[in-house]
């Protein structure tokens, strides 16, 4: 085991799969010799030289373009997109094409791309640096969303994202880049897409999350903890598909759920979540469904603690579901 960071964890799984598979290429602004904004890609360069690690215009649309022509031609391209703010340019390529080519090929054209970019807020970017728009992509139907919460998730999710068929937005949390440690295993590993993660036990409510919230969520368990409330934490990992299985066995257990992301409140991804709770397990809830979340204004810069979900308003949410 070695103790590494998120970026680090996503640095090492490319590494593993370009030594791996010669089809798997990188691109993006300054993904190479500059090693990336964040410096996810660094070292890549000089490992599989610029064939292999393309720096490319600023232009997001021709970034993704020229990642759907090289999975049709057999190559198995990573575009990253330097913040998840700037893959609107984009959203044609990915909805319209990138996300149908299976689809509308019978099959016979898979278009393997697996599209990486950091997400959400905590670093102080303002409006332009720290949206969350994993729901207009989970809305997508075609596409995979991934988001991990720790360094040993995100080198196993993303793994398993470069060795499948179906086209993946892999958001990393930015806010957590560097903060969340942990031991990672140094040999080759995957984690199963569509598996969610019961990170704690609990038997009085179910918190759900994902990225960057899930350790906010375990604040709040912590809290709850010694007010005697037992929460379950669950990290869904994998936004679509997703693990309703385990979210619904456990909230028949605890009665009440709690949901957690940092993007607004309206149509956010805890509006599908919480829907899906209500159709399976509608009988066993003895409270309304709790929502934790950004709200429906742009992101503030100056504001941005205020905005996003913290331990005591998620903690707040628990308590409201037990005063039911």
């Amino acid at each position: 085991m070695t103790t590494m960071n998120i970026i680090q964890a996503v640095n090492n799984a490319l590494h593993i799969e370009m030594e791996r598979d010669s089809s798997v290429v990188v691109l993006g602004e300054d993904v190479g010799k500059f090693g990336g904004v964040f410096r996810a890609t660094s070292g890549l360069y000089d490992a599989f030289g610029g064939d292999r690690v393309i720096d490319t215009p600023l232009a997001e649309s021709g970034i993704i373009g020229a990642a759907i022509g090289m999975a049709l031609y057999g190559l198995r391209p990573v575009p990253e997109i330097q913040f998840a703010d700037f893959i609107f340019p984009a959203f044609d390529q990915i909805v319209n094409e990138l996300a149908k080519f299976r689809y509308r090929s019978g099959g016979q054209y898979p278009c393997p791309v697996v599209i990486r970019t950091p997400y959400g807020g905590g670093i102080r970017g303002g409006h332009y640096h720290s949206q969350s728009p994993e729901a207009l992509f989970v809305h997508t139907a075609g596409l995979k969303v991934v988001i991990p919460s720790n360094p040993r998730d995100a080198k196993g999710l993303l793994l398993a994202c470069l060795r499948q068929k179906d086209p993946v937005l892999f958001m990393e949390p930015k806010r957590i880049y560097r903060a969340s440690k942990g031991e990672v295993p140094e040999e080759d590993y995957e984690i199963p897409l569509g598996v969610a993660n019961v990170v704690k036990e609990g038997s009085d409510c179910t918190a759900v999350a994902y990225g960057a919230m899930v350790p906010v969520v375990e604040e709040a368990a912590k809290k709850a903890d010694a007010e005697g409330i037992s929460v379950e934490v669950i990290d869904l990992r994998t936004l679509l598909p997703f693990d309703i299985e385990t979210v619904v066995e456990s909230v028949k257990k605890t009665g009440r759920a709690v949901v957690v992301h940092e993007a607004p409140k309206t149509c956010g991804y805890g509006a599908e979540l919480a829907s899906s709770i209500y159709e399976r397990a509608l009988e066993y809830l003895e409270a309304p469904i709790g929502r934790v979340t950004g709200f429906d204004i742009p992101f503030p810069f100056s504001l941005e603690h205020e905005y996003m979900p913290n331990a005591d308003r998620t903690l707040g949410a628990i308590r409201k579901t037990l005063e039911w």
